[in-house]
């Protein structure tokens, strides 16, 4: 039997300004996530909560906390984009052109904007990438730019990979 390692992410030298990467996880948002999600994050705008407060608006329904679309797009990207994530530097633009509600599946794709190295540490580059959410309609709810620093291979953490006793042929 042959052991093969998953997927472990892209490195810096990996990226080109231009590539746009389809993010393979699309996730349907529960009204549980909005719910534990508000309480989490001390959000205390009933809109999020109260179906009552919330049918006497112009959606008639919740809305889904949109600081949880920023983080769920963002995780969605991590796959692609940071896996090798030094740090985050900063997410800027961001806009919310239509609304979550609970029950929609989000999907995202993000394209490289710019490159650069690090002036500071030689083992690091710096992307800036958009960030592209929509809904299950193809309607886009979320944009963003994200500034990252990214390993340059070889340079970022090992996950650790024990050897296991794999099973012969009985």
């Amino acid at each position: 039997m042959t052991v093969k390692n998953g997927w472990t992410g892209r490195f810096f030298e990996d990226f080109e300004v231009g590539d746009i990467y389809r993010h393979p996880l699309g996730r349907t948002v529960t009204q549980t996530d909005n719910i534990w999600f508000t309480l989490l994050t001390q959000n205390t705008a009933p809109i999020h909560f109260d179906e009552y407060y919330a049918s006497q608006t112009e959606w008639k329904k919740p809305l889904v906390d949109s600081t949880f679309t920023v983080a769920l797009v963002t995780g969605q990207s991590v796959t692609d984009i940071s896996q090798n994530v030094f740090a985050n530097l900063g997410w800027d633009e961001i806009r919310l052109p239509a609304p979550v509600f609970e029950g929609d599946t989000i999907y995202s794709q993000s394209e490289v904007l710019e490159k650069r190295e690090s002036k500071s540490r030689p083992n690091i580059g710096i992307l800036t990438v958009k960030t592209i959410g929509f809904n299950q309609e193809g309607t886009v709810v979320i944009t963003f730019k994200r500034t990252l620093m990214v390993f340059k291979q070889g340079f970022g953490p090992t996950i650790a990979q024990p050897k296991l006793e794999t099973p012969g042929p009985q």
